[in-house]
């Protein structure tokens, strides 16, 4: 019974799910609650899984009543000779667990903080300082804007984009970058990438959890600079910059580890700026919360 309802929730969080939810508009609607949800939908796959190996490999180890058990009054079927205390899981699955998630982050934030040091010494070196503005004007003749997260952050323009935006919309794209750089953005797609490693990019949580992850946030972005800009201004300049590149071409791509204005589903969030956007279900808020401890909950029930 637990391995048949762990195995339908790896199923329906796995591959229905995730296919249903992408592109939703109310999770755009509070894109920083729907890259929470995203990342909650990832941890509770990888912690079902985990669940059902064990379940697998050791069937007898650990039989609890799964949902039964939450019922008064109710005796898992289960023969008392082979019947075990419940969560005789241990400590190590969680820590094994956690310790793989913890070493492969480790490694991808030292792999992009290493690639970020490498490109903000070389803009030090030659690109110019605007400190009215908080930024490096770099001299490239192609437009783009983005920024260097980390401790010793860096919102980069190229004289491109100096000379394609007026004043209002080089303002709106240098405030979406400084909205990436306050939400610490960098640090929830550090967390998609190391979840959608571990669980396999073929997977299609895994696959489309990090693309909406990343496009979640640019909105968040975006959101965050609307306290300065209006929608016109932004939606103006992140139409100026996806379209000013040569066929072929992304100005929106500064390079590994930078988080660039115009590099992520343009088209989803100018229409997104052009209409009212819709609140987001309380279920969102919900799934956020219980997502990672539901394959607990299927497998580790309490007997009454």
């Amino acid at each position: 019974m637990t391995l048949t309802l762990l195995v339908l929730h790896l199923v329906l969080v796995g591959v229905v799910v995730p296919r249903r939810l992408a592109g939703s508009r109310r999770l755009q609607a509070r894109p920083v609650l729907g890259a929470a949800v995203w990342l909650a939908l990832m941890a509770s796959f990888g912690t079902g899984l985990l669940l059902a190996a064990h379940h697998l490999l050791a069937p007898f180890g650990h039989e609890p009543a799964g949902l039964v058990g939450l019922l008064p009054h109710v005796e898992p079927a289960v023969p008392p000779t082979l019947a075990a205390a419940p969560h005789a899981h241990g400590w190590w699955l969680p820590a094994g667990a956690g310790g793989a998630a913890l070493t492969v982050g480790a490694v991808l934030a030292a792999r992009a903080a290493r690639v970020r040091r490498r490109h903000r010494e070389t803009l030090d070196l030659v690109a110019a300082r605007d400190p009215q503005r908080r930024l490096l004007v770099l001299d490239d003749p192609r437009p783009a804007v983005y920024c260097l997260p980390g401790r010793r952050a860096r919102v980069v323009v190229t004289r491109g984009a100096v000379e394609l935006l007026d004043e209002r919309r080089l303002a709106a794209a240098v405030a979406h970058e400084h909205g990436h750089l306050r939400g610490r953005h960098h640090l929830v797609l550090l967390a998609a990438d190391t979840l959608a490693l571990l669980l396999g990019r073929r997977l299609p949580l895994a696959r489309l959890g990090r693309a909406e992850v990343a496009l979640l946030l640019e909105m968040a972005a975006d959101d965050d600079a609307l306290a300065r800009v209006t929608r016109g201004e932004l939606a103006g300049a992140l139409y100026a910059l996806a379209t000013a590149a040569p066929v072929g071409e992304d100005t929106g791509r500064a390079g590994p580890g930078a988080l660039a204005a115009a590099s992520t589903g343009v088209l989803a969030r100018v229409q997104r700026l052009a209409r009212t956007p819709a609140p987001p279900a309380p279920a969102y808020r919900l799934a956020a919360l219980s997502a990672p401890l539901l394959p607990y909950l299927l497998a580790c029930a309490p007997h009454p």
